[in-house]
């Protein structure tokens, strides 16, 4: 069964950001993972969401995505991650 995580983000140092957003996208390969797409609020319709930007990313199980966010090369990121913004992430199955 698929998994998806969703992250919600605010930037808050956009060169420290950067850093990370470089070096992230090579974490998920290795599980299966894909990010599907990348963008910017553009309008709330209902109520207000986190963060300015979102990412999403589609995995083949909860389990790939579990050893993703687990895995030694994505942990070695978090600081950076955190750091360059407010992240929320989310898992979710379909």
């Amino acid at each position: 069964m698929p998994a998806y995580l969703i992250g919600t983000i605010r930037v808050t140092d956009p060169a420290t950001w950067q850093r990370y957003v470089e070096q992230v996208g090579a974490t998920f390969p290795p599980h299966g993972g894909t990010v599907l797409f990348r963008g910017s609020k553009a309008l709330e319709l209902n109520r207000s969401a986190h963060g300015e930007r979102v990412v999403v990313a589609q995995f083949d199980s909860l389990a790939a995505l579990r050893a993703w966010h687990g895995c030694a090369e994505y942990q070695a990121l978090i600081a950076l991650r955190d750091g360059g913004a407010e992240v929320t992430l989310t898992a979710y199955e379909a």
